[in-house]
């Protein structure tokens, strides 16, 4: 498939994301390829950052299998009894709590999960591209899920170092997403801009002021092209925890209440805070959580509920519950009244929508994000009338109520898109193609 002399040198970037992934090849000429993976009979840019684990047995021994991105949801689908589907890993990088997950019987570190889908990818990029990747410009969030400070930021990107040296990677250089996506945004240019660029992903949001253009790739600015960065710890994911928790949990029993020991008590809420998480709700499949909930099962006012939320855990329905949760945030992205469905035969949930009353819900992120990018200007001295363009990129930058955050502070005409999902990939590649 290909030599030693065809080893990548410094030419791939990879964007390892809370829900999605990409990798992207810059060749010789400067032009961007992206990886495709195969998916249910077509081809996507997009791989699923998941891990589907099953428990087999072959020639009478019990083995532990796994697939990741489209195949992991391929398997996953098609199992009749369900093994553990695990989301939204990058989440879990600062937590100093979390090292590791018993998985049938398995004691697994979160390096050797993350490890496993990386390694995939790497595989497959290798297959399409015909080269041997061993380094690459590796994306990360200005500050990752839960940190507070910066040795938590030190800490989650040493983890994933650490995930990507056990993945097979020799060299791996890191770049802040929205300055990659500054990268792939300057490529379009040809002339000088000051731009903002807002990355929107699963887990974070992360902004930087940039000097962009021609001459700052000649070199002949002098002083750093980065003006500043900014980032929280709130995106795509805080707003599926809102629906979630509106549409969702009551129906499983969320504040619902329990008789005990001759007294009326509200059933446990930390079970349906996980719910709300993608990266927290296989954890609910382990065997205390289970038992304690047909506890709860038994002396409930509305057993039907707890019945459905007990049905919905053992059945790892997370999956399915994760694309109704995408479509209605996506229609509603698109239309004032959308409507949600959630349907497995023994869980049935539909609701009617209204794009004013997600923007209500998630309210105090939209805040969280508005005050981020006011600091980001307070702080490095630019008026919004300074900033020439703002370029908007990942999956919540189509969200109304987020674009409007930016076309109330710079107008409309100074906001641009483009290859929203895949924007970060290519300025990581671009960026390679720079450190030759």
């Amino acid at each position: 498939m290909y030599s030693a002399s065809q080893t990548s040198t410094g030419k791939i970037g990879i964007d390892f994301g809370t829900t999605n992934s990409s990798i992207a090849w810059a060749n010789g000429l400067g032009e961007v390829q992206l990886a495709k993976f195969l998916y249910l009979g077509g081809l996507t840019d997009a791989y699923r950052s998941l891990l589907y684990l099953q428990r087999q047995k072959e020639g009478g021994v019990n083995i532990l299998k796994s697939w990741t991105g489209p195949e992991a949801i391929e398997e996953y689908l098609s199992a009749d009894t369900k093994g553990r589907l695990i989301q939204s890993l990058k989440s879990f990088l600062s937590s100093r709590n979390l090292h590791s997950t018993e998985v049938f019987g398995r004691r697994l570190t979160l390096e050797d999960l993350i490890a496993r889908i990386l390694r995939d990818l790497r595989e497959k990029a290798e297959h399409q591209f015909g080269i041997k990747i061993r380094s690459a410009v590796v994306g990360r969030p200005v500050h990752f899920v839960g940190a507070e400070n910066q040795e938590d930021d030190i800490y989650a990107e040493s983890r994933l170092r650490s995930a990507f040296d056990s993945a097979g990677f020799e060299s791996v250089e890191f770049e802040m997403e929205p300055i990659a996506a500054a990268h792939y945004y300057e490529s379009t240019l040809d002339h000088d801009e000051l731009i903002l660029i807002g990355d929107f992903g699963g887990g974070t949001s992360d902004f930087s002021l940039v000097h962009v253009g021609p001459t700052v790739r000649r070199g002949d600015v002098v002083s750093s092209s980065i003006v500043s960065n900014a980032g929280v710890g709130i995106a795509g994911d805080a707003f599926d925890a809102k629906i979630i928790r509106h549409l969702v949990s009551p129906a499983l029993g969320a504040g619902s209440q329990l008789r005990s020991l001759g007294k009326i008590l509200t059933v446990p809420n930390w079970v349906y805070i996980k719910l709300e998480r993608w990266h927290h709700l296989s954890l609910l499949r382990a065997r205390d959580v289970l038992e304690m909930l047909r506890g709860v099962h038994a002396q409930s006012l509305e057993p039907a509920k707890i019945g459905a939320l007990i049905h919905f855990i053992k059945e790892d329905l997370g999956f399915h519950l994760h694309r109704a949760v995408q479509k209605v945030k996506s229609d509603l992205s698109n239309a004032p009244l959308a409507t949600f469905q959630f349907s497995d035969g023994f869980v049935d949930l539909a609701a009617a929508v209204e794009r004013a009353s997600l923007e209500e819900w998630i309210s105090e992120e939209l805040g969280q994000i508005e005050r981020c990018v006011d600091s980001l200007l307070t702080s490095s001295g630019v008026q919004p009338k300074d900033v020439d363009m703002v370029f908007l990129t990942g999956g919540s930058s189509f969200v109304p109520a987020v674009r409007r955050i930016f076309e109330t502070r710079f107008g409309k005409k100074r906001i641009r898109g483009g290859n929203e999902f895949t924007s970060v990939a290519r300025g990581l590649a671009l960026k390679a193609m720079d450190l030759r």
